[in-house]
């Protein structure tokens, strides 16, 4: 799904005749995780096949959207469980981005709305544009909580499915965790590409 952003969509400022700092969030679900060994904890599930296929290509669209937009990703914070760290790393190796902006953060793992919104406070300090990859409800719940219009789902009531992202846009705001502030610019599910 595309989302025109209809709010501070003009990123020039006139006044001055140069572009002004946009501030975004991207919050990305981890890939489709391996169920089939009953032996393995949920933290230590790795991605399937189809996971990889899917991570390679989100990591590809936020590639071409990055470009387009000018703005890098300056933090990623992801959960630990093996499945968001594959996720991150297919991620992070189609963006041609740095490791080291990576932080692995134990709280996504599990973690309620008001968890996640904490975390983002915490990270976003001093950065334009911040990625989470994580875990279901909660950021399905965070979605909701910061999104300005209600993100729509898709065909079987799901919004973030796996491998989805959500862009979320705060023009030339600093990223907010107050509720209902974020212009909803995309919702990306892979099999919708």
């Amino acid at each position: 799904m595309k989302y025109t952003a209809t709010k501070n969509s003009n990123p020039i400022n006139r006044s001055h005749n140069k572009a002004m700092p946009k501030y975004q969030l991207i919050i990305m679900r981890h890939a489709k995780s391996d169920w089939s060994e009953d032996n393995r904890s949920d933290f230590d599930r790795p991605l399937t096949s189809r996971g990889m296929k899917a991570a390679r290509q989100m990591g590809k669209w936020l590639k071409q959207f990055l470009k387009h937009e000018q703005y890098p990703i300056d933090r990623i914070i992801c959960s630990p469980a093996l499945r968001a760290k594959q996720t991150c790393h297919l991620v992070v190796s189609a963006l041609n981005i740095p490791e080291n902006i990576v932080n692995f953060e134990p709280g996504i793992y599990d973690a309620s709305c008001d968890n996640l919104i904490a975390l983002i406070e915490r990270y976003s300090k001093g950065v334009h544009s911040l990625l989470i990859i994580g875990h279901n409800p909660g950021l399905d719940q965070l979605l909701c909580y910061l999104s300005q219009n209600p993100p729509p789902a898709n065909n079987c009531a799901k919004l973030l499915t796996t491998a989805a992202l959500a862009v979320l846009d705060y023009g030339s705001s600093v990223i907010s965790v107050n509720a209902h502030e974020a212009q909803l610019r995309y919702l990306i599910r892979p099999r919708e590409l």
